[in-house]
């Protein structure tokens, strides 16, 4: 199914900075200046070689980062040649520079820079551990994303998204799987991101926990079940379609092969599940996704039965090639 795919180009600092202050602990040193910098890589860069003089190959698109080494060096230079490598380093036009470990900096060092509208944070984080956290989400943000209509949840550690035309009973469904231990993850309007390969589905925050019940309306469902029947996001593992009961003869009935749907250039496992009065389609569901987690751990049920089947029809035929009597 086609999905519209949306891409960011870049962030801006002060959207970095607002966004991950807490998390990545990150305090302005100095004034505030050069906010509208933008971020258009979502990965960092030290800058060591850039210091010593080698402004080849300079990855000015992303954040640079000053760890042990970069300091240790700077503290080793007079005023003057610090002033001149730094006033080198702010023309490749880089978008903000963070100090890691908490580190003492000189205040030349901080002036030269902001000199030239360069935000200069500073963070007690390791070094690597700042790398590893500001990779991650920056990652996140430059994710390709997309949407799906339907029911995000996770159930037994399978991410299930339910879908179906309207008024097919992908709310009901999706309560029921609460009801057995499944935690809710969107309803109607559900976000799709694509970080290296993985899918990842979650909602808006202002809606999330929320879900409509045709003849009900909204319901809180943390008010109902706790707070353990919902949650943020979850990997999407398994698409599953509701439809007619009428379109039974078009469902497969023996499940020896899988179909696919293509989400953000990933082949997501799906599954038709007909519906009708009467048929706890909570429990296919659950049964789906258990089946799933079968599969990946290399147990195939519809596999076996085709193969047990194969070996009585091999062993029940006719032998033939038999020798003819003289």
């Amino acid at each position: 199914m086609a999905r519209k795919v949306k891409r960011i180009s870049h962030i801006t600092v002060g959207d970095f900075y607002s966004k991950y202050k807490d998390e990545l602990k990150l305090e302005l040193v100095g004034q505030e200046c050069g906010f509208e910098r933008q971020i258009t890589e979502p990965a960092t860069n030290r800058p060591g070689l850039a210091f010593a003089g080698f402004l080849e190959y300079f990855a000015h698109e992303r954040v640079q980062v000053l760890g042990n080494s970069e300091i240790s060096y700077l503290n080793q230079l007079d005023k003057e040649t610090l002033i001149d490598r730094v006033a080198a380093l702010c023309l490749l036009n880089f978008p903000c520079l963070v100090i890691s470990r908490g580190a003492e900096i000189s205040e030349e060092f901080v002036e030269v820079v902001q000199h030239h509208s360069i935000p200069v944070f500073k963070t007690p984080l390791l070094t690597f551990r700042f790398i590893n956290s500001a990779t991650l989400r920056l990652e996140t943000e430059f994710a390709e994303t997309t949407t799906a209509h339907g029911c995000m949840l996770n159930y037994r550690g399978v991410g299930i998204l339910i879908k179906g035309k309207s008024g097919s009973g992908k709310s009901e469904t999706a309560t029921g799987l609460v009801e057995r231990g499944g935690s809710l993850v969107a309803d109607d309007h559900v976000k799709i991101r694509n970080v290296n390969g993985e899918l990842t589905a979650y909602t808006e925050g202002f809606s999330r926990g929320f879900i409509e019940m045709r003849g009900i309306g909204i319901i809180n469902v943390a008010n109902i079940y706790g707070l353990g029947s919902i949650q943020p996001d979850s990997k999407l593992d398994l698409i599953v379609n509701l439809r007619p009961y009428s379109d039974l003869n078009e469902v497969d009935r023996v499940g020896v092969t899988r179909e696919t749907e293509e989400v953000l250039g990933v082949e997501v496992p799906f599954v038709d599940i007909p519906v009708a009065p009467g048929r706890d389609t909570a429990r296919l569901v659950a049964v789906t996704a258990l089946e799933l987690q079968l599969r990946r751990l290399g147990y195939d049920m519809a596999g076996e039965f085709n193969h047990r089947l194969n070996e009585k029809l091999a062993r029940s035929s006719p032998s033939t090639g038999s020798p003819s009597e003289g």
